[in-house]
């Protein structure tokens, strides 16, 4: 009987609890079949379905009986890597350093003080991955989530030219958030799924990730509520990266660490949660000039690193 049971599983409609009407509004949440149901928390279920709690939960389980696992060799992974999507920096020297550019499927962070460019490269990956594959971007659009107010249309602009590509159809196809708030930030991801698909996005930057928590969650004692928020939203952002084969570039702040007597005291925010949440970690710091220099401080399959970049009117160069 379990056996025949599982075999009947085979559409979203077919999950107890889930009718035509919830299983329209899962697909357009991104759960398009039972494998992404099979993952799926009970809570973020049910905020998609419309359903219960213990309804989503009972789907849930239905969905992880009718759904195999399957085993990966490492080979096979190796050779899906080798094609993954990768966005140029526009720095020969910074993408050998990432190991080709920014890659998709994963979360790229960059901290630093004010003014160490972080801004500046996020520009330029919104532009660059508009290219073509063949020359260096996914092509595709752009999410960008502006926490600080510093989205300036008239440098993507300036980039975009620079670039050969027609400013115009670059700005069209980015599509810009202004979050006053974390509920807005969290919300714009939470129900980003259907921007992504209808408008082919490539791209999601969060410019900056953290300073709207920062803000309002002061003090000790609502460092928990903050850190989990917080850590939800990343697990989103990592899901939706996964889900649509796209690249997450994300900015942070930092800090003085005043138990570092010794060296660089500059530590990024976040804790935890930033530091195990994003596949690449880079350090921007300002140098002479227009220079800056890009520190990488964590990547799973890259050595750590620096590369010289210059920030120009053109946008970055080496």
């Amino acid at each position: 009987m379990a056996k025949e049971k599982e075999k009947s599983v085979k559409e979203l409609e077919d999950l107890p609890g889930i009718g035509p009407t919830s299983a329209e509004k899962l697909k357009a949440a991104g759960f398009t079949d039972i494998g992404k149901v099979a993952i799926a928390s009970p809570h973020e279920l049910s905020e998609a379905s419309g359903v219960s709690v213990d309804a989503a939960k009972k789907a849930i389980e239905a969905a992880k009986q009718a759904t195999t696992v399957v085993y990966d060799t490492a080979e096979s992974i190796y050779e899906k890597r080798k094609v993954l999507g990768r966005i140029k920096t526009g720095s020969k020297e910074l993408d050998a350093m990432l190991g080709g550019g920014v890659e998709t499927n994963a979360i790229t962070e960059v901290y630093g003080r004010f003014a160490s460019g972080k801004t500046q490269l996020g520009f330029q990956l919104t532009v660059n991955s508009q290219l073509p594959m063949d020359k260096g971007g996914l092509d595709g659009s752009v999410l960008f989530l502006d926490t600080e107010g510093t989205f300036r249309p008239e440098r993507i602009e300036q980039i975009s030219e620079a670039a050969g590509m027609d400013p115009k159809k670059v700005l069209e196809n980015i599509f810009v958030v202004r979050c006053s708030n974390t509920d807005e930030q969290i919300l714009t991801i939470e129900r980003a799924d259907k921007l992504i698909q209808e408008k082919n996005i490539k791209l999601i930057v969060v410019d900056s990730m953290i300073s709207l928590f920062r803000s309002e969650f002061l003090g000790r004692g609502a460092l928990g509520e903050r850190q989990q928020k917080l850590n939800s939203h990343i697990h989103k952002l990592q899901q939706l990266a996964d889900r649509y084969s796209l690249a997450v570039y994300i900015t942070n702040q930092v800090m003085d660490n005043p138990g570092i007597l010794f060296g660089d005291p500059t530590t990024p925010v976040g804790g935890n949660i930033m530091a195990h949440a994003a596949t690449t970690r880079i350090y921007m710091r300002k140098s002479k000039e227009d220079k800056r220099i890009a520190r990488l401080v964590d990547s799973p399959n890259m050595p750590e690193g620096e590369s010289v970049i210059k920030i120009t009117t053109e946008g970055i160069k080496d």
